[in-house]
């Protein structure tokens, strides 16, 4: 199989790339089979600590890379500046950005010095030792005109490394003393993106693991046992009644629950009880008002030109050609040349919230919805929602930080799941009936859980009848269960792959899958103004959530069905030929699905429909 143009030019991006060997696509590549299952609770675990130990990996150099670039940039803005703008612009930077911890401006004859240090004494004594012989190596570096990097030192309970970047001219330099507190937030959060722990009882209620199959009562011990686990409230339960019930009907219930409250979405009611178990609640209603149906309030997780071009499009942000091997891997530099989007076609993340004030999402973002706090911003406090945001919306070629894959599309977040990255059947469902209310064209969801909430569904079904597209991703538990919102009908199912093509180890399968799209070790956007390399399916489905956004940007005429059949079509196909329950249909390709999606008239397969919706419009027009 020969190899592909774009791993040419990202061979050749320079020895920074050869760091993270493992990220790049590798040439020459043999067909693509499925990554073996795991025949062990202790493989899984194995195979998922490898990849968690990578992604800490991959966020240390981007965080490197990072910094190096505010660096330059500083020496270049402070130039001109004088004291008193340069101590602004530094306080504002800090401030912003809060692992720059201490920054050291100087002129290498000695002309000016000034340091800004937020670091603190934090740290044993030997500790410190070795934070001064980094700040004495830089120092000497510098004197020579020389730029300095340090190995990464703990301490107290974070890492930190000590940067010391010349001027061009070499009369000027800066040295600072950078947090890598993200390492540790990357771990953390991939130890539950991944599952490889067993789901803590964390917020304000206690949760109950069960089989999604039989609703039999089981114990989560590792993460392996994850696979065959849906987490529910264990005093509450989702009702939807055959006719909804009276204002007398209510107070009987709130009685006989002893509940404050029950609370209403759409069709659907959720009642609490305050002394009574799920399995009791079955019995009460099952017996006193036999509902339409009844079911567990699940707990939902993370899973975080019309003519032909050939030339690529490599944009400048200073972490794509070497962190990136996943955009050019689905062609999505060749799309570009085809189209970058669009404001108009708003992409809806319903996850964790986002980072409103990063500066790689600055204009990117719509307000948004907070559904865990109404009223308050969707802001992100896990990190997942914006890694996700940044790999469909990143700014394109603004010289810092990723690209996204869309440059125009604009994102909606909604926050649906609280800081401990999970969240409520309701919350998941009002977030999605919000996002279809407030313009979304597309909506990503890379959460799931393995049970079927038919009280989820509804909200799926309101929104696809409002002709979004629903993406999900299927799961990090390599099962061949069918994870929900993934394997509703109406959503379209995406897991993940490897650099090399090949199904991650992580990824969950099954003949409900849609497409792949890359899901390891993902350089994105991340809260605080920084950057993390991410693993996981909730990395995948992002990917497939922005080619939407740019193919309704292209041909806003094509229904949500049209769209999801084109993202089928237009596809690299692995695995068996057609669809396969490890790969579905293939990786998706940008330019190939934008070449179907292009012109003033839709693919020929689309042909019917199409007339049928232009006529639709047509009488629109005339009817009174």
């Amino acid at each position: 199989m020969s190899r592909p143009k774009w791993v040419n030019w990202a061979l050749a991006a320079g020895a920074g790339a050869l760091a993270l060997t493992l990220l790049l696509p590798t040439s020459n590549r043999q067909e693509p089979k499925p990554s073996a299952l795991s025949d062990s609770a202790h493989e899984e675990h194995t195979s998922k600590h490898r990849l968690k130990v990578q992604d800490v990996k991959a966020t240390d150099l981007l965080t490197r890379m990072d910094a190096k670039q505010h660096l330059s940039i500083m020496l270049e803005k402070t130039a001109t500046m004088n004291a008193a703008q340069i101590s602004r612009y530094v306080n504002d930077l800090q401030r912003s950005h809060e692992h720059i911890r201490s920054i050291h401006l100087m002129n290498i004859n000695g002309s000016f010095n000034k340091p800004f240090d937020k670091a603190s004494t934090q740290g044993s004594k030997l500790e410190q030792q070795k934070l001064q012989h980094a700040l004495n190596l830089a120092k000497k570096a510098i004197n020579k005109r020389q730029s300095f990097e340090s190995s990464s030192f703990p301490l107290g309970k974070e890492k930190y490394f000590v940067m010391g970047q010349p001027s061009k001219d070499g009369k000027r330099a800066v040295i600072s003393l950078f947090s890598q507190n993200v390492l540790n937030a990357v771990e953390q959060h991939q130890r539950k993106n991944l599952r490889m722990i067993p789901y803590p009882r964390e917020g304000k209620f206690k949760i109950e693991s069960v089989h999604p199959d039989t609703l039999n009562e089981i114990t989560v011990k590792t993460g392996h046992d994850n696979a065959n686990a849906s987490h529910f409230y264990e005093n509450e339960i989702v009702i939807r009644f055959r006719q909804d019930p009276g204002e007398r009907d209510m107070r009987i219930i709130k009685s006989d629950l002893r509940a404050q409250s029950a609370r209403k979405l759409g069709y659907t009611y959720v009642f609490r009880s305050e002394h009574m178990s799920y399995k009791q609640l079955h019995s009460y209603f099952e017996s006193k008002w036999n509902p339409l149906y009844m079911e567990p309030h699940y707990m939902y997780l993370t899973n975080d030109t019309v003519t032909e071009q050939t030339d690529v499009t490599i944009p400048n942000d200073i972490l794509f050609s070497d962190y990136q091997w996943n955009l050019p891997a689905i062609e999505t530099n060749r799309g570009w040349n085809i189209t970058k989007g669009n404001k108009d076609v708003i992409v809806a993340v319903v996850d964790t919230g986002v980072d409103m004030n990063h500066p790689d999402l600055k204009g990117k973002l719509l307000e948004g919805y907070n559904v865990v706090e109404p009223g308050s911003q969707p802001m992100d406090d896990v990190g997942h929602g914006t890694h996700v945001a940044g790999i469909i919306g990143a700014i394109v070629n603004n010289n810092e930080g990723v690209a996204g894959m869309s440059w125009y599309n604009k994102v909606l977040p909604v926050k649906v799941l609280d800081n401990s990255g999970s969240g409520t059947t309701y919350a998941v469902a009002e977030g999605i009936i919000w996002a279809a209310d407030h313009g979304a064209k597309v909506i990503n969801m890379s959460l799931g859980n393995y049970a079927d909430a038919q009280f989820l569904h509804d909200a799926i079904k309101y929104a696809f009848d409002r002709d979004i597209v629903l993406i999900a991703a299927t799961g990090n538990d390599n099962t061949e269960r069918p994870g929900y919102p993934a394997a509703y009908p109406e959503v379209f199912a995406v897991s993940a792959t490897d650099p090399d093509m090949s199904k991650a180890s992580y990824s969950n399968y099954g003949d409900y899958v849609d497409v792949m799209a890359p899901g390891s070790s993902i350089a994105s956007t991340y809260p605080n103004n920084q950057y993390a390399a991410l693993s996981g399916t909730s990395m995948a489905s992002p990917h497939v959530a922005a080619l939407a956004g740019l193919i309704r940007s292209l041909n806003p005429d094509l229904t949500n069905t049209e769209v999801m059949d084109l993202m089928r079509q237009s596809v690299i196909d692995l695995g068996d030929p057609g669809h396969d329950k490890y790969f579905g249909y293939g990786q998706i390709d940008v330019y190939k699905a934008l070449q179907a999606a292009s012109g003033n008239s839709a693919p020929l397969q689309f042909w019917p429909q199409h007339v049928r919706q232009q006529m639709d419009n047509t009488m629109k027009k005339y009817t009174p």
